[in-house]
């Protein structure tokens, strides 16, 4: 693991005692945003965390509580980071999950893909599995229709 995220980690004392749970159980990383892709870019698969305020998305909790239980399951195939709200915030943009909290699951800093909002446990394990064995593709970011400057005008729909 890269020294300088493990001694640059972030104090847990302003989470929730769930998340710093998480935290301890996974030996998760607690990043922000301008660390983000140092973590993600190291070798191996990983699964970052996105969570929100728990006052405001009561589901944040239960994937406090659902990951270390993926992690244990799946010990050593995956590393795990946790964004807290900010930079969930703002490293979320990349992906396009449409629902909170989630996670993405990414090998060699590639994009394998997420699971957002809340499942059952048997949607949980096959997501994650297929998650680890798929092959990297590009993040579905937030649509913007682009044409080129010139091009005919023609629909796909």
């Amino acid at each position: 693991m890269n020294e300088s995220l493990d001694t640059a980690t972030p104090p847990t004392a302003s989470l929730h005692p769930l998340l710093t749970r998480l935290v301890e159980q996974t030996d998760a990383v607690l990043l922000d945003a301008d660390r983000f892709d140092a973590w993600a870019e190291q070798a191996g698969a990983a699964m970052a965390v996105f969570v929100e305020d728990p006052e405001r998305y009561k589901e944040t909790l239960d994937l406090a509580v659902i990951v270390p239980e993926l992690h244990a399951i799946r010990r050593g195939r995956f590393r795990v980071a946790l964004l807290p709200p900010e930079a969930a915030r703002l490293v979320a943009r990349r992906y396009g999950f449409a629902r909170w909290p989630a996670f993405v699951m990414l090998r060699d800093g590639r994009y394998l893909g997420a699971v957002d909002g809340i499942r059952d446990w048997d949607v949980y394990l096959e997501e994650l599995d297929r998650l680890l064995a798929a092959a990297p593709s590009r993040p579905p970011t937030v649509g913007i229709p682009v044409s080129a400057a010139g091009a005919a005008e023609s629909s796909c729909h």
